[in-house]
């Protein structure tokens, strides 16, 4: 799972893979998306019941999804974006990034060098 020739990412989801593994892109979102429905699901990270209040940790795992799965938005831009215009889906895929970049930015989700494989795009939506 690469961004380019200077990103890669590993998995790791911190119980049963305690140390990062090399994976491909395919199963680092099938990683990815298993264990964001777990934390989904996790009464005790995202309450279901009206008045009872989220952890103290709730943050940090809202910024870890959103940190992962803005590197799946950097693979699909550093690797498949000539497949995808050649596929006139180029608009499709800048909206949601769009979406997900100013919303990540308005709530700050996202360090700024996690950016870093997406900087000029990231920086052009923001018009920073």
């Amino acid at each position: 799972m690469t961004a380019g020739p200077k990103y890669e990412y590993r998995w790791a989801d911190g119980v049963t893979i305690k140390k990062p593994i090399e994976v491909s892109a395919p199963k680092y979102v099938e990683y990815l998306m298993d264990w964001i429905e777990v934390q989904l699901d996790d009464e005790q990270i995202f309450p279901q019941k009206l008045g009872t209040p989220f952890p103290p940790n709730f943050l940090d795992v809202v910024k870890t999804i959103f940190k992962r799965l803005f590197r799946v938005y950097a693979h699909i831009y550093h690797t498949h974006f000539q497949k995808i215009v050649s596929l006139k889906e180029e608009a499709h895929l800048n909206t949601c990034f769009k979406h997900f970049v100013l919303f990540t930015w308005e709530f700050c989700l996202i360090d700024g060098g996690e950016l870093a494989p997406l900087y000029d795009l990231v920086e052009s939506i923001l018009q920073l």
